[in-house]
């Protein structure tokens, strides 16, 4: 029997996410049938933004949902969603071009090479990088390039672990603090009805404390596997594993003219759509169409031909599909929710339990609850789309920014990628340059717990300052 339960374990797989949503949208219909419906009063702040009056909750006659309506709910939640899908399949098209130029490889590969003997500055240089890149687009796309990042590790005395938390622990920094993201922090500002790219200032201090400690952890871990190499989780596997010498920095070419015109275009892409959003009042649209502009500019300067900038294009846009189907998908659990007339009851309660909690901690339970919703909604977009309706109004209700809420759902969105095995971009790392997971996590345990804390740190400064705008 022990053998048959074993098997039947092995057997299970975590469900896709969009199976996880639509159980999270049963759930919503649940609830309409079964807690009061009810209502708060909304006002318009100072900032120009509908809000919850918190003294205004009443109960109201209730109005539960059907569960064969869920469709009309998903396609009302698709339409509601059209300017993200926009957005996330511009920007996906755009980046395409950008990679398929080979201009991110050249230039990593370029710092990694000029670096690689010395390991104070290798490992800063190319977390750095990695971090920057990973502000606008995923940690997976660097799958491919782990292997060598792991050969220059082991060539300096490191173990293989070394060279895949560069550009995961970078990445992670990059990703998780939300400065640019399009797919997490435009997709939060745009559903609460922030400007876009607003609070971006202490979004960029976040970065720099993340990616500071991280290093620190880092290169002592480092330095510490080259003085003693029998100390690495990796150890019998890497004196075992020489495939990493198979691998060559120059095989990613030099970086060009042209190369370096594709880098110029990406970056003077993103300043022109953050100038956008904080100073010109842009919404999605307007930064979907600068996305197409930079798929268009990088592909010429990359050289290539029309229907190549096509090609490319459209491969990007495929692969957000899934992330803007996740979208659409969650919106849909607010939509039931609201129809039932129960998301201001679910909000007064969760409000409620929240002003028994510290004030000092208020934020520090919204990042928290956000690294559990994480564990069964790994889709950014699709967290965002389930949990920006109900934090924004609980923020209003407890006194936070709407701003403090974001940053929370960055942090616990982002974060908590690096440990789960449910995570693409980990998985696919850790594939790629043959790490068992176990193995990782042995590394990594002590990391995310100081993650944790300082996530919660900088979460409780942001409620303390009253990070806006609101």
């Amino acid at each position: 029997m022990s053998g048959m339960g074993a098997a039947a374990a092995k057997k299970f797989k975590v469900p896709h996410t969009l199976v996880i949503i639509i159980l999270f949208i049963l759930f919503a219909v649940f609830l309409t049938w079964v807690i009061p419906a009810g209502e708060f009063d909304r006002v318009t702040n100072a900032a120009g933004i509908k809000v919850i009056d918190p003294a205004s909750f009443r109960t109201i006659s209730s109005k539960p949902v059907s569960i064969f309506s869920i469709p009309d709910f998903i396609v009302d939640g698709f339409a509601k969603s059209a300017s993200l899908f926009f957005l996330l399949l511009f920007t996906g098209g755009a980046f395409d071009v950008v990679v398929s130029s080979g201009a991110l490889q050249s230039c990593v590969a370029k710092v990694a090479k000029r670096y690689a003997s010395k390991e104070s500055i290798f490992i800063p240089i190319l977390t750095l990088l990695f971090a920057l890149i990973s502000t606008t687009q995923g940690v997976n796309t660097f799958i491919g390039f782990a292997p060598v990042t792991v050969l220059i590790a082991r060539a300096m005395g490191f173990d293989s672990i070394v060279g895949a938390a560069v550009i995961l622990l970078g990445g992670a920094v990059g990703f998780s603090t939300g400065t640019l993201n399009p797919s997490t922090t435009i997709v939060a500002q745009e559903i609460v009805g922030l400007p876009l790219y607003s609070g971006i200032g202490y979004r960029w201090i976040c970065f720099f404390v993340f990616l500071l400690v991280t290093n620190l952890y880092l290169i002592r871990y480092a330095k510490k596997i080259r003085l003693h190499p029998e100390l690495s989780p990796m150890y019998d596997l890497d004196v075992a594993d020489t495939s990493v010498s198979d691998n060559d920095l120059d095989s990613f070419g030099d970086v060009t003219l042209r190369k370096s015109l594709v880098l110029v275009s990406l970056v003077a892409a993103l300043g022109v759509i953050v100038y956008g959003g904080v100073k010109l009042n842009w919404g999605l649209n307007e930064s979907s169409a600068a996305f197409i502009w930079l798929g268009i500019i990088a592909g010429i300067c990359a050289g290539f031909s029309p229907s190549k900038i096509a090609s490319c294009f459209v491969a990007g846009a495929k692969r957000m599909v899934a992330a803007a189907l996740i979208i659409g998908l969650a919106r849909a659990v607010s939509g039931v929710l609201s129809a039932g007339l129960v998301l201001d009851t679910v909000v007064n309660g969760l409000g409620r339990a929240l002003l028994v909690v510290p004030t000092f901690l208020q934020a520090i339970s919204m990042y928290i609850a956000n690294l559990v919703v994480n564990i069964f909604i790994t889709s950014g977009s699709g967290q965002a789309a389930v949990i920006m309706p109900i934090f924004a109004p609980i923020a209003d209700m407890v006194g936070i920014t709407r701003q403090t809420a974001i940053l929370t759902f960055n942090f616990g969105d982002g974060f908590c990628n690096y440990i789960l095995p449910t995570s693409t971009a980990l998985m696919g790392i850790l594939g790629a340059t043959n790490i068992p997971y176990d193995r990782w996590m042995r590394f990594m345990w002590r990391l995310f717990l100081i993650w944790v804390l300082l996530g919660s740190v900088l979460s409780l400064i942001a409620q303390i300052i009253n990070l806006g705008p609101a």
